[in-house]
């Protein structure tokens, strides 16, 4: 079982990146492949795939975000292919705030999630994601701000996860300007 793979992106497509570590390259199966860069070096969250008919490596760029793919995974009637559909939204903390207030037109956006697969998903699922990030008002606002600046979504992600939630929303957007500029 892997938790993570470290490495440099070799290859972008529309499904995949590649990844190499120690000259072996990974293909890697991700919600949104467009969000890495060629030549980039990354950290991988990783969950691996085995079924009688397939072996695959699927990738995220965060622990929350590989922890809602197993999570969704594990519902019946949803597969991988469903489940990243979902999360090509980039965004889990929205998608858990759905399962959580029970919003079935939110997952019916996704294709090949209807009506009923949205349902059995928040009846699975509801209460169970606790333990993730809920998004807060402060942290749509702390993020705008930091957007508005030309952070990316991956930066700003990575800023809110070192913050104190307790602060005003100012000092939020200072403290994450301080993680950023680090």
């Amino acid at each position: 079982m892997y938790a993570y793979l470290k490495g440099v992106i070799t290859e972008i497509e529309p499904t995949y990146i590649s990844l190499e570590n120690n000259n072996i390259g990974y293909l890697i199966i991700t919600p949104n492949p467009f969000r890495y860069h060629l030549n980039e070096e990354v950290k991988v969250f990783i969950h691996h795939y085995l079924r009688e008919d397939s072996d695959n490596l699927y990738g995220f760029i965060s622990k929350l975000e590989r922890d809602l793919f197993i999570d969704l995974i594990s519902v019946s009637g949803i597969g991988p292919k469903s489940a990243l559909a979902i999360l090509s939204l980039g965004e889990p903390e929205k998608i858990i705030v759905a399962i959580e207030n029970g919003d079935v037109k939110f997952l019916t956006q996704f294709p090949g999630i209807g009506p009923k697969s949205a349902q059995q998903i928040i009846l699975d699922l509801k209460g169970k994601l606790v333990k993730a990030e809920l998004v807060t008002k402060k942290d749509d606002e702390v993020s705008e701000a930091l957007e508005a600046l030309g952070y990316s979504k991956r930066e700003i992600t990575r800023a809110l996860k070192n913050i104190d939630s307790s602060l005003t929303i100012e000092k939020r957007i200072k403290q994450a300007l301080g993680v950023l500029i680090k």
